[in-house]
């Protein structure tokens, strides 16, 4: 899953709100049928108010609207359009950005002349695929938006065992149509999460222990890059911008087409969820603990501290195993037996209903915040200390998730792909989330007090879940890959086009 943060600042994109511009009527030196994308300027209009990469402000001739709006086989939008509000929402709703324009991309012409118009007029550029972005890294104030979520598509060969994937596909539409012939690709935890997003981070998932990251899984890709030029990443071709791709981030181009490996499943698993009361969570955890260590690449099980609206705080241990269900049962059976639990979900199911289970959870819209680092081990005295964090924060304000990994994933060479962090057995997330704007200065607040209480238990960070870092930090994060990174981007983006994202920075 994708799924960590400065304060959460939201705003309003220089004063757009106050002027219409792109409407429902032709303008007269485009032709009709580019009318409905087009429309038109308000009378007495000359010019959009927006944001440069500098940070300063210009405003885009219209002319140059009309253009580029022409230009595109999808729409542009901006603040008067009525779909524009619908458009510019992310799936956290603590971030109400406002881009100048939004370019609703349907295919690799329209992002390539997308790229070309923001690089041209030195805008501030956001890429939007799933817009899962904790961060609110997929929009932007002022700037423009590039948004590949209409371009959604998976095709499946079964027998290559390869998925072809564009830009804006889900993780649930990628799930659905490998379970069709038995096959499966590490795809996050979370199926409304974009694709492209999580591969180009990393991408853990239920099944990574045995079939490694998203990332690894990666065989080639479609690049756009800040020139506004196709290049197609493989092995055989451009490999070292693949390389970059497997972990870097956004920073390299917008991807328009991901090839990925698929490997033989049952669609059937053996998953679910166990709980107990949290008195038992200590004893719980160095369960999970010690199973972990000797668990098989195809057991995934990853504790989650919760305490749930109007129920008392409890430890659930999600179960996944993918493999031969008898066995499976007799790999989990000391879990299942442990203690007194309140309730035992564990049960074959579809994998894909397994990798949905979150949604609910994680709607779109509500408020959300999360930091999250590697924990290099999960000792006693690690177990101890997070649970007395948990224990002592007001109940109901935030959930304690660890990620498992291990297995596979660590099994790939750390410079091997740009991803780093390979060696640490977990991956441990904060996260809070509630409604209510009036809230956030609170639970913002109990938030970052509980994190600061653990960070130090943890190294390192992963970059699906980034906040603004300080430089340091992403050459320490990256350690033996940073350098090779900044070379890429100096080749790639050397302008720094694309920043809203774990940022390169190219020197």
């Amino acid at each position: 899953m994708a799924m960590h943060r400065r304060r959460f600042l939201a705003g309003t994109a220089l004063g757009l709100g106050a002027a219409p511009w792109l409407g429902a009527q032709a303008f007269a030196d485009i032709p009709a049928a580019e009318a409905g994308k087009a429309a038109a300027v308000e009378a007495g209009g000359t010019a959009l108010p927006a944001r440069l990469l500098t940070g300063g402000e210009t405003t885009i001739p219209r002319v140059h609207l009309q253009q580029f709006a022409a230009s595109l086989r999808g729409r542009v939008l901006v603040a008067s359009d009525a779909d524009y509000d619908s458009a510019r929402r992310l799936w956290n709703g603590e971030f109400d950005l406002r881009p100048a324009l939004i370019a609703r991309c349907t295919g690799i012409a329209d992002v390539m002349r997308s790229v070309d118009f923001a690089r041209e007029h030195g805008l501030l550029t956001a890429v939007r695929a799933g817009g899962h972005s904790t961060a609110g890294k997929s929009s932007c104030n002022g700037g423009i938006m590039i948004d590949v979520s209409p371009m959604q598509g998976v095709r499946v060969d079964p027998v290559a065992r390869r998925a072809y994937v564009q830009a804006g596909t889900l993780l649930g539409q990628l799930d659905h149509e490998c379970a069709a012939f038995g096959l499966v690709t590490t795809a996050g935890t979370v199926s409304h999460t974009g694709a492209a997003g999580l591969t180009l981070g990393g991408g853990f998932g239920r099944v990574g222990r045995r079939f490694g990251l998203a990332c690894d899984n990666l065989l080639a890709a479609d690049v756009i890059t800040a020139a506004g030029k196709r290049l197609r990443a493989e092995e055989s071709a451009d490999a070292e911008l693949l390389w970059g791709l497997r972990g870097g981030s956004g920073n390299f181009g917008i991807v328009t087409q991901l090839e990925y490996a698929l490997h033989p499943m049952d669609p059937v698993i053996l998953g679910g969820r166990i709980a107990w009361p949290f008195a038992q969570a200590r004893d719980v955890m160095r369960l999970v603990a010690e199973m972990h260590a000797a668990a098989p690449d195809e057991l995934n099980i990853e504790p989650i501290l919760v305490s749930p609206p109007g129920a008392p705080p409890m430890i659930m241990v999600e179960v996944c195993w993918s493999a031969d269900r008898a066995l499976g049962e007799q790999r989990i059976a000391r879990l299942r037996g442990f203690g007194k639990p309140l309730f035992d979900q564990v049960r074959p199911m579809r994998y894909v209903d397994l990798q949905a289970a979150n949604d609910v959870v994680n709607p779109h819209g509500v408020r959300h915040y999360g930091k999250a680092g590697f924990l290099p081990e999960l000792s006693d005295s690690t177990i101890d200390a997070i649970l007395e964090v948990f224990a002592s924060t007001p109940p109901g304000h935030v959930n304690f998730i660890f990620q498992s990994s291990g297995g596979a994933i660590a099994r790939v060479p750390v410079t091997a792909t740009a991803f780093p962090n390979r060696a640490s057995p977990w991956w441990l997330m904060l996260g809070a989330n509630w409604r209510d704007a009036a809230d956030s200065e609170r639970k913002l607040g109990i938030a970052r007090a509980a994190w600061k209480r653990v960070e130090s238990l943890t190294q390192g960070f992963y970059v699906n879940s980034i906040d603004d870092r300080a430089d340091a930090e992403f050459r320490g994060n990256f350690g033996p890959n940073y350098d090779r990174l900044v070379a890429l981007k100096k080749r790639y983006d050397p302008g720094n086009q694309f920043r809203l994202n774990a940022n390169i920075k190219p020197g």
